[in-house]
């Protein structure tokens, strides 16, 4: 074999295997931000790989913050984002597309000892916001009529997020204006509360209730919402239970929005990758019918009809 044939035979198994990978790469689906959409895409990524197992997932949590950097610096396909999607963000050339609805809950723990009293009562948005952001309100006692001058400890998120976004847009203010001790993710937020008698924080309903039973988490209580600012949680506003009933609200618009929103995919552009498009059409159509199971609410048959045309 002449030296010419030899560097021709070497340079196809390089040549092959770049095409290899290549298809690979145009197969694999990397996705991170929001915890607020990070389960149900995780269970739509399972469903899709029974009847696509070509496609392979790369699927991270990290926030809704890291989900829009990740998806407009380019380092993945789709972000998952948990809030709306701002002026700066759209001037950067983000693309999304919606895909369901979550709410953002306020919690507290089960061995709170004024649990009942907050429970009959209620929170108003005007006490949240003294409590979470103008810092007037900083005893259990303020809420629950109960002459013992427990002090609330307050958590937060820590990192950027969706979540924190909604809820302080709620009580009137953004991320940087919540105060509390920072916590790092939903799973994070969610313990510490289970684990603080006096703690108060918020969630992601998925991570209040068990999606198998429908019961909260346990060690979480919801703060429920005094809607019409009465002094006292009505029949009409006492749908916090469990997790079917409080789907329910929220599908209603019983429960507010915000702290109810829309949860989208984001990238840098609308995806140029068929893998991931077709992956996004499957999750508006077929992929539906597991978004109730998921413990997420769907969005309405005209609304999901907009979006696959984004897609289309």
């Amino acid at each position: 074999m002449n030296r010419t044939a030899f560097v021709i035979l070497s340079v196809i198994p390089l040549f092959l295997s770049g095409c290899f990978s290549g298809k690979k790469n145009e197969r694999t689906i990397n996705i991170s931000g929001a915890f607020a959409l990070y389960p149900l895409t995780v269970k739509w990524s399972e469903e899709y790989r029974k009847i696509h197992p070509e496609v392979k997932f790369n699927i991270t949590g990290g926030g809704a913050g890291k989900g829009m950097a990740d998806a407009l610096g380019g380092t993945v396909d789709l972000g998952m984002f948990s809030r709306g999607i701002s002026a700066a963000e759209k001037e950067k050339g983000v693309w999304w597309v919606g895909l369901t609805i979550d709410a953002v809950i306020a919690t507290m723990n089960t061995d709170n000892p004024h649990l009942r009293h907050v429970k009959e009562r209620g929170v108003t948005r005007d006490e949240f916001a003294d409590i979470f952001i103008h810092g007037t309100i900083d005893t259990w006692r303020a809420i629950s009529g109960i002459p013992v001058d427990d002090a609330i400890t307050v958590y937060t998120r820590a990192d950027a997020c969706g979540a924190a976004e909604t809820w302080a847009r709620y009580l009137g203010g953004s991320q940087e204006d919540l105060h509390g001790i920072g916590i790092y993710g939903d799973p994070g937020l969610a313990d510490a509360i289970a684990n603080d008698p006096l703690g108060m924080g918020y969630n992601n309903a998925i991570y209040i209730y068990d999606i198998k039973t429908g019961a909260l988490r346990s060690g979480l209580e919801v703060v429920p919402l005094d809607l019409n600012a009465n002094g006292k949680i009505d029949a009409d506003e006492q749908f916090y239970n469990n997790h079917k009933s409080v789907l329910h609200a929220i599908s209603i618009g019983k429960y507010p929005s915000p702290p109810a929103r829309e949860l989208y995919f984001v990238s840098k552009g609308k995806p140029a990758k068929k893998a991931v498009l077709d992956f996004i059409r499957w999750t508006l159509t077929e992929g539906q019918q597991f978004v109730t199971e998921a413990g997420y609410v769907p969005l309405q048959p005209e609304k999901l009809r907009e979006e696959v045309q984004k897609v289309n």
